[in-house]
């Protein structure tokens, strides 16, 4: 029973973004590990994890992760197989570029 301006400010103060980049990011990550299973297209994952517009989807993927849909999928195949998944999702989560430039950290 609140406004969607004062829903947006209240997530923002509890998450540190809007729901839309929250939403996003989590999309961004879901199509991370399919795209490392490598046996869907980019556009498969990109209609998968919810998104509507491939060009959409092609341009939040590599602002959070740095590099383009395909060349992900074509770079991260030979993930290394005794790795947990859940330590696999830990180590290619998606940073966002202004927290890698606040917090210091670079991209690889």
């Amino acid at each position: 029973n609140m406004s969607a301006g004062h829903l947006s400010r209240q997530f923002r103060l509890a998450y540190g973004e809007s729901p839309y980049a929250y939403l996003m990011t989590r999309r961004i990550e879901r199509a991370m590990a399919l795209l490392r299973r490598g046996d869907l297209s980019v556009t498969e994952v990109c209609f998968a994890v919810g998104c509507s517009s491939l060009g959409t989807f092609s341009t939040r993927f590599t602002e959070l992760v740095g590099v383009p849909p395909s060349s992900y999928r074509a770079r991260s195949a030979p993930v290394a197989p005794e790795m947990p998944s859940c330590m696999s999702k830990q180590v290619t989560r998606p940073i966002r570029i202004r927290e890698a430039q606040v917090g210091g950290a670079q991209l690889a």
